[in-house]
């Protein structure tokens, strides 16, 4: 498989689907709509949403039923940068190339933005008709979730690595994942295994973003040892998915974008 042009096809579709999502530029109160649509486009690779749609279709699933929840993902991440580049959080100047949400439109609306988008996120998700997959995303990304991570983040417990990576990292990729077995009706073992997949894959990106920027993990515990975990929970990633067997070929191919 060309997993580069699986991935950019997919990009397509989402990005077609987040157009419709998010109101137009020009629909009052104006200033807000642009700042959303000004921290979703252009996104990177769309990579969480994407697993989304391969753990679908490793399932067995065909068809779009699975975008609305593969938007929702992306919007929901999309928030946590918003809100993550904040002055009250990581104070940053620039994303993906481009000056941040709130140095673009200002502290407050930029604010505002990030809960336009976790707002709409459940706009979206509330089409799959599936209160339980409603009820995993919010906790993923409440407060015993990426909130929660982002919270010891800024609390400075360093000593509690292991539970921010954890949480304001891994845990949405891991529902990312199980989101796309859940929207297909698949059993709770392969539900299960989409998840522990999605989560050490999680896991591994932070790792290897830390040995990057020297940052986080690796600052704490040194690169080798970084470099250690990580390799150990890509060897684990992979073999949560023997499940699926050759079905897994897509999601195995995206982690080896990241491993």
């Amino acid at each position: 498989m060309d997993i580069e042009r699986y991935i950019f096809s997919k990009k397509k579709l989402i990005d077609k689907a987040l157009d419709r999502y998010l109101p137009g530029s020009s629909v009052k109160p104006a200033i807000i709509h642009r700042a959303m649509r000004y921290a979703v486009f252009p996104g990177g690779k769309r990579i969480r949403p994407v697993f989304t749609i391969a753990a679908f279709e490793a399932c067995g699933g065909k068809g779009n039923a699975v975008i609305p929840v593969a938007c929702a993902i992306e919007l929901a991440h999309c928030y946590t940068l918003v809100h993550d580049d904040l002055p009250c959080m990581d104070d940053d100047d620039y994303r993906r190339g481009k000056k941040t949400c709130h140095k673009k439109f200002g502290e407050a609306i930029a604010l505002l933005a990030g809960d336009g988008l976790l707002t709409l996120a459940f706009e979206a998700l509330s089409e799959s008709g599936d209160a339980g997959l409603i009820k995993e995303i919010a906790r993923a990304i409440g407060t015993e979730g990426v909130i929660g991570g982002q919270v010891a983040d800024i609390l400075g417990k360093s000593k509690d690595i292991e539970y921010i990576n954890l949480r304001k990292t891994a845990a949405l990729f891991e529902i990312a994942a199980r989101s796309g077995g859940i929207i297909k009706g698949a059993g709770t073992r392969e539900i299960n295994a989409l998840g522990n997949f999605g989560r050490d894959t999680g896991l591994v990106f932070q790792y290897l973003d830390d040995i990057k920027d020297n940052d986080g993990y690796a600052k704490i515990c040194g690169r080798k040892l970084a470099k250690e975990k990580a390799d150990k929970l890509s060897k684990e990633a992979r073999s949560h998915l023997k499940v699926f067997g050759k079905k897994a070929g897509t999601l195995l191919e995206l982690a080896k974008l990241i491993f």
